[in-house]
């Protein structure tokens, strides 16, 4: 996983008890001051934020919880849709894009973190191997059920021959710790990642030991 990309300084931040993988979807509500300010400039600015995974501390503030500490690899949050649901609170759908390694983190008088982050390399495209499909037809099948009770988790074009993608959708479906996913994401190898969700998902019995 390289990291040759010119620095993104004083990237913005927002904290999450959530992991975003590249290519995946989230959808906040936004109501404290400085993630409102922080959705108005990017907005405005049409630029990324980070989310970065908690590891402590709380998404929002409150008296007498510890410290936020987070970790330092993330993904880039696109803004897609902003919409004001009320006075003081905004809907915020948001793409994930690359992922990046921030330096120590920074916080401003309003609470807002910022860092200067290097962007990491996307995934290569590289399709499944053989041994892998039936964990691809697994994903098409979820997909296939989730459509039927009227839920569209994942953003298209669908990309079933691209082993990271298939990879990460799944990352997100799978109910494991947020510190695998963590390690998911950040796993160098789009197929190692694949793998890793295979050997999940077959001890599962939700895919054959084939």
């Amino acid at each position: 996983m390289t990291e040759t990309a010119p620095p993104l300084h004083e990237l913005p931040l927002f904290p999450l008890q959530s992991v975003l993988f590249p290519g995946g979807l989230l959808s906040l509500k936004v109501f404290e001051a400085r993630y409102l300010d922080l959705v108005s400039r990017c907005l405005r600015e049409r630029t990324p934020f980070g989310v970065v995974c908690l590891n402590q501390g709380t998404e929002v503030r409150q008296p007498g919880t510890p410290a936020e500490r987070f970790e330092s690899v993330g993904t880039l949050a696109l803004l897609d849709e902003v919409d004001a649901e009320q006075v003081g609170m905004l809907r915020v759908r948001c793409l994930g894009g690359q992922r990046f390694r921030g330096a120590a983190a920074v916080r401003d008088a309003d609470g807002l973190w910022h860092t200067d982050a290097t962007l990491i390399d996307a995934d290569p495209v590289l399709a499944p191997t053989p041994e892998l499909t039936a964990t691809v037809v697994a994903l098409h099948n979820a997909v296939t059920a989730l459509h039927a009770q009227g839920q569209h988790p994942f953003v298209q074009p669908y990309q079933w021959d691209n082993a990271g993608w298939v990879a990460n959708r799944w990352c997100e479906l799978l109910p494991i710790p947020l510190a695998a996913k963590q390690k998911l994401m950040e796993l160098q190898q789009p197929m190692g990642r694949l793998q890793l969700v295979h050997d999940y998902l077959r001890g599962k019995g939700v895919v054959g030991p084939g």
